[in-house]
């Protein structure tokens, strides 16, 4: 409705040229199709197999020889029918310069005749000259009751075919609609249809299903990639400070915190040692909140073609705010923007990429909470650590004893071995300096050597591999109490 309300009031009040960039074409021709009829309007459709024809009437009058946009155009130039057009996928013909010379003719016309066109394209391509005259149009995606109208629909079409059987709670299905936010109209029907093909039921069972064709549309995208958290923080050693913070805040992520004045959390810096746990970290928050984790790689942002790097930036935010709520999560910021704080080759690149992620920051509305990591402190860019870019910045150190202990736990349950088998006060003591990721590297290790010698998993074996070889806090001794002494007043500790 408020797509439709918005395309009424740009049509009625006049404006001669309105542009929808869109992958739901279906979905955008319905609304201007649901438009002119409101305003009984007649509405003539384009495209390049068909070319000018009836766009209400289904085999209805077709124009002849305007396949072709420029014949189209001209044909257009002559009509006084107070009509809408609808051009599919024109944007590209546009580098024909007489095609684009005709519809600019045409649109400079229409501002003076009770005449409209609306250009619904795949991907924003209009030349500057024009995008300065047409209007944009911004389609919002389906939210929580615009999908559940969707899975209903969907399930009754389905249940004509071949009966289903609908067994599920009402909490399930506000956790399925919860997590089908950010794919497309179409993109939500086929996975209702898949949960449901093989077993012709639609129950509890069919979250896991959902979440996994989602991420399955969702990485093949390759902008964000969807990653799987832990089901409970139980599975978490340490992060206890942390886990108070999101534990207070939990309550603050919907309408009651915004009515008593709280605005949603916005972000937080994770520093620390390297594999000490900052990506468990992020996991930690997207688990106690409940809310899908979408891990942005820096890495695929950057292209040759000059503009074509930020485009992709700005396309994953407005991905990330599509799917929201949710955890946006860039791993290691500093190398991603490493050239944002200094002058560098590469044209300015990495400053107008780090001021666009800035920008966003600062200005969103979407309930997207942004978790950055970071190793290198010295590489940050001073306007990231200023107030309000984040709600905190947390330092993730060396686990202490009794959370190496836990982590040791945890990485054996894993691994289907008891704990209690094993001398956890002395494998405790010798992982002294040892990180989450090497104490867990210490029992694949010991793993490894108890299965070459046919035997059962030790202590031994454990001790052994812990001390194998130094930690990185004893081989980057300086470097890492450097990064402690710096931490010790600026930083929260995250345990």
């Amino acid at each position: 409705m408020q797509d439709r309300e918005q395309l009424e009031r740009l049509l009625t009040v006049g404006y001669p040229c309105l542009s929808i960039c869109t992958l739901e074409e279906d979905y955008a021709l319905a609304l201007v199709r649901e438009t002119a009829v409101l305003l009984n309007r007649r509405l003539w459709l384009w495209t390049a197999t068909h070319g000018l024809h009836d766009g209400l009437i289904r085999g209805g009058r077709v124009i002849g020889g305007t396949d072709s946009p420029g014949a189209a155009l001209a044909h257009l130039a002559e009509l006084r029918d107070g009509s809408i057009t609808a051009f599919l996928d024109l944007a590209p013909h546009l580098s024909d310069a007489r095609t684009l010379r005709s519809l600019r003719s045409l649109v400079a016309q229409l501002t003076e005749a009770d005449r409209q066109l609306v250009l619904i394209d795949y991907a924003s391509e209009l030349p500057p000259v024009l995008a300065a005259v047409a209007t944009p149009v911004e389609l919002h995606p389906p939210r929580d009751a615009e999908i559940e109208s969707l899975i209903r629909d969907t399930l009754r079409r389905a249940h004509r075919e071949s009966p289903i059987e609908i067994d599920i709670r009402r909490g399930t299905l506000d956790l399925i609609t919860r997590n089908l936010q950010g794919l497309t109209r179409r993109q939500i029907e086929l996975v209702i249809r898949d949960v449901v093909v093989s077993d012709r039921r639609f129950d509890d069972a069919d979250l896991n299903h959902v979440l996994a064709q989602k991420r399955r549309l969702l990485n093949r995208g390759g902008l964000l990639e969807h990653v799987e958290t832990p089901v409970s923080l139980d599975a978490i050693g340490g992060l206890r400070r942390l886990k108070a913070w999101l534990r207070e805040r939990d309550g603050a992520l919907g309408e009651a915190g915004r009515a008593f004045g709280l605005p949603t959390p916005r972000g937080v810096l994770l520093l620390g040692v390297q594999g000490a746990g900052k990506s468990l970290s992020a996991k930690a928050i997207a688990t106690a909140w409940n809310r899908p984790l979408l891990r942005l790689d820096a890495g695929v942002l950057y292209d040759r073609y000059v503009g074509e790097s930020e485009r992709r930036l700005r396309e994953a935010l407005r991905q990330a705010e599509a799917m929201s709520p949710a955890v946006l999560w860039i791993d290691e910021i500093e190398k991603a923007f490493a050239s944002a704080a200094v002058r560098s080759a590469d044209g300015g690149l990495s400053q107008r990429m780090f001021a666009t992620l800035l920008t966003w920051m600062q200005e969103r509305d979407a309930p997207v909470f942004l978790v950055a990591t970071a190793n290198d402190i010295d590489a940050l860019p001073p306007e990231l650590l200023r107030k309000g870019r984040f709600d905190e910045i947390f330092f993730v150190d060396l686990p202490a004893r009794d959370v190496r202990r836990e982590i040791l736990c945890s990485h054996l349950r894993n691994r289907q071995r008891d704990p209690q088998a094993f001398d956890l006060d002395r494998l405790a003591t010798t992982s002294e300096g040892c990180s989450g990721a090497e104490i867990e590297q210490a029992v694949l290790t010991g793993l490894h050597a108890a299965f070459a010698a046919k035997r059962e998993l030790s202590t031994e074996d454990l001790v052994a591999a812990l001390s194998a070889s130094p930690p990185l806090s004893v081989v980057m001794a300086e470097r890492i109490a450097a990064l402690r002494a710096w931490a010790a007043t600026r930083c929260r500790p995250a345990d």
